[in-house]
């Protein structure tokens, strides 16, 4: 399995990788989430259209994440169901690309704007029919992708680690329809499938940040090893 960089969460990072990729800066950023109270939620630029979340991978969040991967493969649930056909997944086999990964399925899986034929908008339209496993292949076998997540990886504010070994994971959440429903969808390509967080009950970010709380931040272990970041319009300050 080939290892990247690990990258950092942070908006410096994040926008620096987007905008390389073709993403059109002057219509949609990421910033950061500073907390998850109703007051630092508010600070945060909307609309939001995806959340990137890192968290700390524990033993009790690797159990959840297998009984849930063995309801997917068994059949229970669907890989793909059908209401999220339309959605680009993609399996992750680079070791360490989970925070490419993420930030494809953000930027592939929402209304932003980016540049016609830039690597963004050549990786979607190249990968829009393919399965989840033939675009991690296609990942694998474009350069430019590598050479951009490297370039990004070193703008972070930490110095280049030489353990890339790390138990820091991205995952990623987007809004997809179901049946005309808004619901939300995690992304994450570690895992067996894409996953149905249930309808929207107010908001992207008020939902996923009540997610966070109760799946993630309750199953961590007291790890505050945790950063989100929202994908929309660039902050005005």
């Amino acid at each position: 399995m080939s290892r990247w960089i690990p990258l950092e969460s942070n908006p410096e990072v994040l926008n620096s990788w987007a905008n390389k990729a073709g993403l059109d800066k002057e219509e949609s950023q990421f910033s950061d989430i500073y907390g998850l109270d109703e007051e630092l939620l508010a600070m945060v630029p909307k609309p939001v259209q995806a959340v990137l979340l890192l968290f700390p991978i524990s033993k009790t969040l690797e159990a959840k994440r297998r009984e849930e991967d063995e309801r997917i493969r068994s059949g229970s649930e669907s890989s793909i169901p059908s209401s999220f056909s339309s959605l680009i997944w993609i399996k992750q086999t680079i070791s360490n690309a989970c925070g490419t990964i993420g930030l494809l399925h953000a930027l592939a899986n929402t209304g932003v704007k980016y540049t016609p034929q830039s690597p963004l908008a050549q990786f979607i339209e190249a990968c829009r029919d393919k399965t989840p496993a033939e675009r991690a292949q296609f990942l694998e076998t474009t350069p430019l992708f590598a050479e951009i997540h490297a370039e990004s990886a070193s703008t972070g504010q930490s110095a280049v680690p030489i353990d890339l070994d790390t138990d820091l994971h991205f995952t990623c959440f987007v809004e997809a329809d179901v049946e005309g429903v808004p619901h939300v969808v995690e992304l994450d390509g570690r895992r067996a499938g894409i996953m149905d967080r249930g309808k929207i009950l107010d908001d992207l970010l008020t939902d996923v940040a009540s997610l966070v709380k109760e799946t993630y931040i309750k199953s961590s272990g007291g790890s505050i090893q945790f950063s989100m970041t929202a994908l929309g319009p660039p902050p005005e300050w």
